[in-house]
This record gives structure tokens, C-alpha cells and sequence, in this order.
């Protein structure tokens, strides 16, 4: 008996040895405490330090550049264009409406923009916030809406499993805004809204439809067709080189009709650059969609610009959370909106600020 109890007392010896050892390594290997996300910020250029340049015009849209200090001085991002471009990442279809995966293969960090499109998969679908796939990530779940209805299936010979191309950006034009969300029944029918209005704006515009016989409802579709190319091409051939030989661009913003429209500023000079070419698409389809010959408006002014981006700053602010590495604060106040995308890796360092106006006075959603 004596030796059973002490047999007996040597295994519980042994089993909270074993525990206490697991218990240490285990600490040792714990994963980060599950993030929350907080309204404090990181580094960020205030619009107190952004020096305009401009205005810089074609028709009714007029460009602003701006400049300022860079808060990640040399660092390089793949925006997800050129990723996919590269053949260095990849977005898979899940089966699932409202959640897709990327994989980033490179060594760099793949740079997503809220309001990206994919075309390809099931549906064509775009993102509704600003993301960052770390180098070699393995699949990354990411948030995603439909940008075209109905179908559900392969589309002529696009690949069905995963997506093809990111070659346009909705951003803050075609009447869709991302607030709140993961991916909500009502945030889903917002954009198919917005679709539908652009979609019927740009035929209106053009005197036919430009809705395309593979997929009537894809917005994807719509931007490629060559009447719409046709129609902003004049403002890319005039405004397209208006960094070109400036160093020190983190940004613009976008006046349409005499009216603020949106600001995007960079924490990345060179991310700015590479994804000038996608903004000024986004930009000059509202323009061309706002366009008349008989309409009247005043010249955009600095002033105008900067008082703008002052108020979108001071707005109130909540915080929601994206994914593990990125939150975003967004601010609102009266009929403008500020959207900071947080690097939670880097102290919550803002690596985009997304400025958005209202120029027909609606009230957003």
C-alpha cells in the first residue's frame, strides 16, 4: 500500500513537472492576445504639414497634388495589381459571397486598397478596406462584396477558383462608400446600388448601354468596355504625368465640378506612384459621369482644398477592425469622411488616409 501511494505520489510529481514544463514553453510560443482595435493612432502627416501643388485641370475635373514627408522613408509595397500582374500573389475563390483568401508568394508586402476590384472567380468582387498581406503568407482571409450579380459560375475562359486581374479601384466614387460592415446583407445591397447607378449614368452619358453581354451586371466589365476607355481617355492623356518629375507627392485630391470629391495621402511616396495610374482612372469616371456642357461652376481654390481636408480631419472618430495587422479609424464630420488605415506592426503607423467629399450633398450611408 505504502508503495502504491508513493508510486502514486511520484506520477502526480511527475504530471505537474511535465505542466509546469508545458505551461513554460507554452508562454514562451503564446500568440499576440487577440487585437483590439483602439482609437489612438500612430504616425501620421497631419494636413497642417501638406504643402499643395495645383490646380492642375482637364474639363471639370481639376487635380491637387500633395506634398509632405513620408512616414516609411524607402519602403516598397506590391500593390495588388501588380501582384497578381507578377504572378507573386493569388486570390482564391471560397465558395463564400462575402470572404475571399490571397496568398502572397513575394517577399514584399502586398499592399490591398479598399475598393480594389478582382474580376474572375464566381462574381467580380472588391474589398472594403485598405489591407497588408505579409511576405510569404500563406492563405490570408480578407473581406470582400460583390461587384456584379446573378452569376455564380465560371465566365467564358476565366479561371473559376481564383482571380485574374485588379486593374480598376471603385475608391470613393460610383455612389459606394464602405461604412461598417463585414460584409452586412445591407452594406451588400448598397453596392449593388451603387453599381446599378453608375451602370446607368455611364449609359445615359454615352447614348447605349454599357452593360456587357457576358455579365450585364458586372461594374468590372463596364469600366473595360471601350466606349467608357474612349470617354476618360482625355483625362489621362492631360492629367496622367502630373507627379512625373515631383519627389516629394504623398498624395492628391479630386475636385469635380468645382467641388471637392476625395483625397488620398500616402505614408509611402513610391506606394502613392505606383497606384496614381488606378486613382485617376476612379477619378476621371465620376468626372466624365458629372460632365456638362452647360453646367457652371466656380474654379477650385486652395483654400477650398485645405479647409476640406482640415474639417474631414477633425471629425469624430470610431475604430473598426480589418484583420490581425490593419484597422482602420474612420471620421466623420457633416457631409465629409476620413478613413485611416493603422499598421498595427508598425505602432498603428496610418498608412493611408482616405478623404472623402459629397459633392451632390446626399447624405452618406
Amino acid at each position: 500500500m505504502k508503495r502504491r501511494t508513493v508510486a502514486l505520489s511520484l506520477a502526480a510529481l511527475a504530471v505537474l513537472t511535465l505542466g509546469a514544463v508545458a505551461a513554460y514553453w507554452l508562454q514562451r510560443e503564446k500568440p499576440p492576445a487577440p487585437f483590439s482595435p483602439s482609437l489612438e493612432r500612430g504616425v501620421v502627416v497631419p494636413v497642417a504639414d501638406y504643402r499643395l501643388s495645383g490646380p492642375y485641370t482637364h474639363d471639370n475635373l481639376t487635380v491637387f497634388l500633395v506634398h509632405g514627408p513620408e512616414t516609411l522613408d524607402g519602403k516598397s509595397f506590391l500593390p495588388l495589381q501588380e501582384a497578381l500582374e507578377l504572378h507573386k500573389a493569388t486570390v482564391y475563390e471560397t465558395e463564400e459571397v462575402n470572404e475571399l483568401t490571397i496568398e502572397n508568394r513575394s517577399d514584399e508586402e502586398v499592399y490591398v486598397q479598399a475598393g480594389d476590384i478582382v474580376k474572375g472567380g464566381k462574381q467580380d468582387r472588391t474589398f472594403p478596406y485598405d489591407s497588408l498581406i505579409e511576405p510569404n503568407s500563406g492563405p490570408v482571409a480578407i473581406n470582400s462584396y460583390c461587384v456584379e450579380q446573378g452569376r455564380w459560375a465560371r465566365r467564358g475562359e476565366e479561371p473559376a477558383a481564383y482571380f485574374k486581374s485588379s486593374a480598376n479601384n471603385v475608391g470613393s466614387v460610383h455612389g459606394i462608400t464602405f461604412v461598417g460592415g463585414g460584409g452586412g446583407r445591407s452594406a451588400q445591397a448598397d453596392v449593388w446600388r451603387g453599381v446599378g447607378m453608375t451602370q446607368d449614368k455611364l449609359s445615359k452619358k454615352l447614348g447605349d448601354s454599357v452593360k456587357a453581354e457576358e455579365s450585364m451586371s458586372s461594374l468590372q466589365l463596364t469600366l473595360e468596355s471601350t466606349a467608357v476607355r474612349k470617354a476618360i481617355e482625355p483625362y489621362l492623356k492631360t492629367l496622367g504625368s502630373t507627379p512625373d518629375g515631383r519627389s516629394d507627392v504623398i498624395g492628391y485630391v479630386a475636385v469635380v465640378n468645382g467641388q471637392v470629391l476625395s483625397a488620398d495621402v500616402y505614408a509611402s511616396r513610391s506606394l502613392f506612384r505606383k497606384l496614381w495610374p488606378k486613382l485617376l482612372e476612379s477619378s476621371a469616371v465620376e468626372a466624365f459621369i458629372e460632365a456638362a456642357p452647360d453646367r457652371k461652376f466656380d474654379a477650385a481654390h486652395e483654400d477650398a482644398v485645405r479647409a476640406f481636408l482640415t474639417h474631414a480631419e477633425g471629425g469624430e472618430g470610431h475604430s473598426e477592425a480589418v484583420t490581425e495587422r490593419t484597422y482602420v479609424l474612420v471620421r466623420k464630420a457633416g457631409q465629409t469622411m476620413l478613413f485611416e488605415s493603422c499598421d498595427r506592426s508598425r505602432n498603428n503607423l496610418v498608412l493611408h488616409r482616405s478623404f472623402l467629399g459629397n459633392p451632390e450633398g446626399e447624405s452618406n450611408p
